[in-house]
């Protein structure tokens, strides 16, 4: 894959990346944040390609009991990107408070979320599936898929109010919807993603479908949990102002004490996550894998325990790494809007392009991926190559966003 990498030696792709994470002088910017963010936006493109686009299997492994060890890790690596985006979209906001009056970073959490909810519906709810007039499977009506971005955006709106309560009473109102909402499990409709039956209420807590006039709404991120995710993050952003190796104590700690609290949890199995897990006759490999299959959708006190504790060791350790790798993920992470937008739209075209290979017509790719035709799609193996391909294709544009973020103070870049 070398070829790819844009005819740019690693000698001057170093310097290049290393030079964008030093440019920008931004007192607010933390490189150990940026570098979780670029880490986690990199591996959510792994899923994407999976899940969404080149896998000519089950899309969801958890579901299948015969998943492989593989398989399920490639899903599972992918767990940690979207708690660690929404907490840490938290975290910026509260960096903002510093700078920002209530009213200035009110005002602004409602502009970017509204903005961010416009995308999701319009933007990247295209890129998914091609059809911006419709799609025939569904009754010819235009597929909107609320994802995570959709999430975030929901999520500034209600940061928006709550921020004048403080960080700290944020703090606690986070870690009590955190903790408390696997309360409403056994209260709360059992719905699923292609469940029309429901009032959009339910979408607070579980995954549902809702027609309205010529649009198909696909709530798949039940948003309740995500707003106690933005709040930890707001009210923790406090600890990123500390002193460096303060702040990196108090990380590693933390996220220490949720990864014990997540294995001890689960192996009482009592609470936390409504999916249970029990041994397997087949091995110790299947066991490992019930066992670490929590509940995203909506994501249980287990799942965020889960990924957030060893994203915040992680955290706590990334003012020790240093070197091109890091370099580049920084670099990423400054621009995740950029390259969240633009890879579902590359990995789509991609797959229209391997469709055509594959002997399928150009008018059964231009369909979102649920409809992609039998046959279509590439093992494992092509995934991981599909990855490196996007992530080599997108490296310079990251990098040209970056530079012109880093340089320049227009305010409307703060929105991308």
């Amino acid at each position: 894959m070398s070829s790819i990498s844009l005819s740019i030696s690693p000698a001057a792709s170093a310097k290049s990346a290393a030079s964008l994470t030093t440019a920008d002088k931004r007192p607010y910017r933390l490189s150990s944040i940026d570098m979780i963010r670029g880490l986690v936006i990199v591996i959510m493109a792994i899923d994407h390609v999976r899940d969404n686009f080149f896998f000519g299997a089950l899309q969801d492994p958890a579901t299948d009991p015969n998943v492989t060890s593989a398989v399920f890790a490639t899903r599972w690596i992918t767990h940690f990107c979207a708690p660690v985006f929404v907490l840490l979209a938290g975290t910026s906001a509260g960096l903002m408070a510093t700078r920002k009056s209530g009213r200035e970073l009110g005002r602004f959490l409602f502009i970017r979320g509204t903005w961010l909810i416009f995308v999701e519906m319009v933007l990247i709810s295209t890129a998914i599936s091609f059809a911006p007039r419709g799609i025939p499977e569904i009754g010819g009506q235009v597929l909107i898929v609320m994802q995570v971005i959709w999430a975030i955006g929901a999520s500034m709106i209600a940061l928006s109010l709550l921020q004048w309560m403080g960080r700290r009473t944020c703090l606690v109102l986070g870690l009590a919807i955190v903790a408390g909402h696997n309360l409403l499990d056994g209260f709360w409709p059992a719905a699923s993603l292609l469940d029309e039956q429901w009032p959009l209420w339910v979408s607070l807590q579980a995954q549902m479908a809702i027609r309205a006039g010529p649009f198909l709404f696909l709530f798949a991120y039940p948003l309740a949990a995500w707003i106690g995710v933005m709040l930890l993050g707001f009210g923790a952003s406090e600890v990123f102002a500390w002193p460096h190796e303060r702040r990196n104590r108090i990380l590693l700690r933390a996220g220490f004490a949720m990864t014990a609290a997540f294995l001890l949890l689960r192996a009482f199995d009592g609470y936390g996550d409504p999916n249970h897990w029990q041994w397997q006759q087949a091995g110790p490999e299947t066991t490992i894998i019930d066992f670490f299959n929590t509940t995203k959708y909506p994501p249980s006190l287990l799942f965020l325990l889960m990924t957030l504790g060893p994203a915040a060791m992680l955290c706590g350790v990334a003012d020790r790494i240093a070197g091109v790798v890091k370099d580049s993920l920084v670099m990423f992470g400054r621009v995740p809007f950029a390259f969240y937008v633009a890879h579902f739209y590359l990995i789509h075209t991609l797959s229209v392009i391997l469709g055509l290979l594959q002997g399928f017509s150009f008018s059964q790719m231009m369909t979102v991926f649920l409809f992609y035709p039998a046959g279509y799609g590439v093992g494992l193996t092509g995934v991981y190559v599909a990855w490196i391909l996007v992530i080599a294709i997108l490296y310079p544009y990251c990098r040209w966003v970056a530079g012109v973020k880093a340089g320049r103070r227009d305010w409307w870049l703060s929105y991308l």
